[in-house]
């Protein structure tokens, strides 16, 4: 009889025998994901995650949709949360699993996570009012509510590993080369 260990709703055993294939045979920790966008109108566009790529690639029966779009502020109708926005949840929801998915390996229970994020942008820059700042984010604040048994210690070891290990954390501090073409 072999008792499943689920520590924060993750299969530990799952988890380490991930980490053990792929020390054995790394090749299987390439992914590659996807993104189509299409634009609709305005302002408003939808994006599609169609696949979830690895080496065992395969179609999803229905891709996962987001709807963008700009506030009324700046032209938009509201219809979907803007691009600036889905980057911080698309950073939000790495930091929270990779916080849980090491939280977890560690035999540590959590009983509430939240992050709150917030970021700094001056959209002068994008609109070409101004070269002086960038148009990006000139700063993104990030604060993690953690009730656990644990001692702070390890909560702040956990938040720290949280920031070190998230690819998303670690692809906005550090930047990704990015290469624009027309098809």
């Amino acid at each position: 009889m072999t008792v499943k260990t689920t520590v924060n709703g993750v299969d530990v055993d799952k988890l380490m025998e991930t980490i053990d294939l792929l020390g054995r045979q790394p090749e299987l920790g390439t992914f590659k994901f996807r993104t189509n966008n299409s634009w609709i109108d305005g302002t408003y566009n939808r994006a599609e995650n169609p696949s979830a790529l690895g080496p065992a690639a395969s179609e999803r029966a229905v891709p996962h949709t987001h709807d963008i779009d700009e506030p009324p502020v700046l032209l938009g109708e509201d219809r979907g949360a803007n691009p600036v926005e889905y980057l911080l949840a698309g950073l939000s929801g790495c930091v929270t699993t990779t916080f849980i998915a090491y939280a977890a390996a560690q035999g540590v229970k959590i009983d509430e996570l939240r992050t709150e994020l917030d970021g700094d942008i001056d959209v002068r820059a994008f609109l070409g009012i101004t070269h002086d700042v960038r148009p990006g984010y000139q700063s993104i604040r990030i604060k993690f509510h953690v009730k656990s048994d644990a001692p702070e210690a390890k909560i702040r070891e956990l938040m720290k590993l949280a920031e070190r290990r998230s690819p998303v954390a670690e692809s906005v501090r550090n930047g990704v080369p990015l290469e624009f073409t027309l098809a």
